[in-house]
């Protein structure tokens, strides 16, 4: 949770005034502390001017900024529970008093190293696998020094490579702290008489993602596998990673470039490829709209009504009205009908695969009750509310997705922020049946997914978490989700995910921090693309990033990625083939829309929400305009 905004939330109005010349000072301001160990803080009761309460008849109320590296007692004793910085908050009379944490890295305590399973030829070379760890358990990147048994046989250089110098066995130590580890090594001849490089040289386009080998050929003949080369690649236009036995090539820049394989001390080979642009005969058009110029729009949601005619609901931001529209001619939506709930945001709209029941999310309701409202599909045009569910989620719920088998509701919670699982199985009567949610108390769930019988949270800070919702992989069901793997970013604002294929597009949400919903929002952050085709080991592998925009919601079919780029506009991705590095650099973008015309709360300023792909249009909104349909069609030639 952000602290400012936790701060003002527990500062009483009434003591701003009368607080004005008094201060809080925590001692010490700074404060290094061992994993494990803790601290005593207290507030200094010198810094109260006159008639300011006295320091032992205040109540002071501690905060810790991120309690996944420092937590802190109701007496001001921090426990340092990871590596990190964290601020400490101390609240005495509605005052605020701030000292810094910082937990220093644990010291290697263990280590392993792992010489590849290929065969050890002389001449050759293959990196080591080295695993450096606390005593927690946590690898981290620490320097290690290596010495070797028998150099003349097997030596290694400071980035962890091992040299096959001649036949024969050696032991490799490695040392880092208080860790060392040793592999045995053994040597045999190299019965290659030559190299080369298999891939393509041409062929090739800027994004596509090529795989480099190295094979030999035998004195007798024989085809020779098992080479683990370092990869190399000439100019800032591409890059190339080691991975196994293949060096894995991808160029953002069209050009010709040199790719090298060190193969060992006096054995390289080079080969050349040439790499094309990327270009689309590719656009979008706009089809149709349902202009709401008169307030904020949110999420919109399009199908198929029990009536055989096509239907768009639209939720709206500060405002109590969430818009129907039939759409059943994209081209001319008609607004039939306006659904009216305590609220002032109403921002997501789900509707159930059976299109008799319509869920839309409550927040900001004028008695607290937020929650979920459920509503009656009968006559789609005009739906009415079915019933609502509040029970356990009146703090709001944000988001929402249909398991509609299992018929659960997963809800994500603003006040537990947690996912809450709600039986909808008799929507006239909803009812709690579980929930998940990290173990601590600074956390900010935003969004929520279900996709082949895994749920993917979008959990702000602690980035994605992955849990089996019914795949059984790890003993889940979707009424006892578990957890399976957990991935964080250097941007800490995971906002929304996409399962596709492979990988999870996981996007931010970053807003200064003087936005105003009235005025043109600057909002940054980019798609993160995760390769989980290991579902325990989630990693990072490329990016989608407009530089001069922020990203918000996704949609994945047909190896394309669309995406609303609020002030970037509605955005249409090549996501074929393997990815890696930035698809927007790449040239993998195929086509772009602004949605922003005179219909519109802030002038020539679009803020695209996200997008669902419906009988072939691209349905969106807008959160300065309301609905748009749009559609990908070939560029017609001059």
């Amino acid at each position: 949770m952000n602290l400012a905004i936790l701060i003002a939330l527990l500062l009483p109005m009434q003591q701003q005034d009368a607080m004005t010349e008094s201060r809080v000072v925590v001692y010490p301001a700074t404060a290094e502390v061992e994993v494990g160990n803790s601290r005593r803080l207290t507030v200094v009761e010198e810094a109260y001017n006159v008639g300011a309460a006295r320091l032992s008849d205040a109540t002071v109320q501690w905060i810790s900024t991120d309690s996944d590296v420092v937590t802190v007692s109701a007496d001001g004793t921090v426990l340092a529970v990871a590596p990190g910085e964290a601020r400490i908050a101390a609240i005495v009379d509605g005052k605020p008093g701030y000292a810094s944490v910082t937990v220093p890295q644990l010291p290697p305590a263990r280590m392993t190293i792992h010489v590849p399973d290929v065969p050890l030829r002389r001449g050759t070379s293959v990196p080591l696998e080295v695993d450096v760890q606390t005593r927690l358990g946590t690898s981290i990147d620490a320097p290690v020094a290596f010495t070797s048994s028998n150099p003349d046989v097997a030596a290694v250089n400071p980035l962890g490579r091992l040299f096959l110098h001649g036949v024969g066995t050696a032991e490799i130590t490695g040392s880092s702290g208080g860790a060392s580890a040793s592999a045995p090594v053994t040597v045999v001849a190299n019965d290659v008489a030559s190299f080369e490089i298999d891939g393509p040289n041409e062929g090739v386009k800027a994004g596509d993602v090529i795989r480099y080998r190295v094979s030999g050929l035998t004195i007798s003949g024989e085809r020779a596998g098992g080479f683990m080369p370092a990869w190399s690649v000439s100019g800032s236009g591409a890059q190339i990673d080691d991975e196994g036995e293949d060096g894995v090539f991808v160029a953002t820049r069209p050009g010709r470039y040199a790719v090298t394989a060190m193969v060992g001390t006096n054995t390289t080979r080079v080969t050349w490829v040439d790499v094309t642009p990327r270009s689309y005969n590719q656009e979008l058009v706009k089809v149709g709209r349902g202009p709401i110029a008169n307030h904020h729009s949110a999420d919109t949601w399009v199908f198929e009504g029990v009536d055989g005619r096509d239907y768009a609901y639209v939720g709206t931001y500060l405002y109590d009205w969430a818009k129907v529209f039939d759409v059943t001619d994209p081209e001319n939506p008609v607004l039939t009908d306006s659904i009216q709930v305590d609220a002032r945001r109403i921002n997501d709209v789900k509707i159930h695969p059976n299109n008799r029941l319509g869920i839309i999310t409550r927040e900001g309701a004028s008695n607290r009750r937020n929650g979920i409202v459920f509503l009656d599909l009968s006559d789609p045009a005009h739906p009415t509310i079915l019933s609502e569910y509040t029970d356990t989620v009146t703090g709001g719920v944000h988001n929402t997705w249909v398991l509609p088998g299992a018929e659960l509701l997963y809800a994500v919670h603003n006040g537990t922020r947690d996912v809450h699982i709600i039986d909808i199985s008799d929507p006239s009567r909803p009812a709690e049946v579980g929930r998940w949610g990290l173990d601590k108390e600074d956390k900010s769930l935003h969004d929520v997914i279900v996709q082949d019988g895994y749920a993917y949270l979008s959990y702000w800070n602690d980035g994605l978490v992955i849990l089996d919702a019914g795949a059984g992989s790890h003993g889940g069901t979707p009424r006892t989700p578990t957890f399976v793997s957990q991935i964080k970013f250097d941007t800490p604002n995971a906002h929304t995910a996409w399962r596709y294929g492979r990988y999870v597009f996981v996007g931010d949400e970053i807003f200064p921090p003087d936005w105003d919903p009235d005025l043109p929002i600057e909002a940054s952050g980019y798609i993160h693309i995760v390769d989980v085709q290991d579902i325990n080991n989630p990693i990072e592998v490329g990016r989608y990033e407009v530089p001069e925009a922020g990203t918000h919601n996704v949609w994945a079919e047909d190896d394309k990625l669309y995406v609303g780029y609020y002030q970037g506009g509605l955005r249409v991705v090549d996501i074929s083939g393997e990815l890696r590095g930035d698809l927007y650099q790449q040239g993998r973008e195929i086509a772009r829309l602004k949605t922003t015309d005179e219909h519109t709360m802030v002038p020539n300023w679009p803020m695209t929400f996200g997008s669902q792909l419906f009988r072939g249009n691209i349905y969106t909104s807008d959160l300065n305009s309301g609905l748009w349909i749009a559609k990908l069609v070939e560029t017609v030639l001059p």
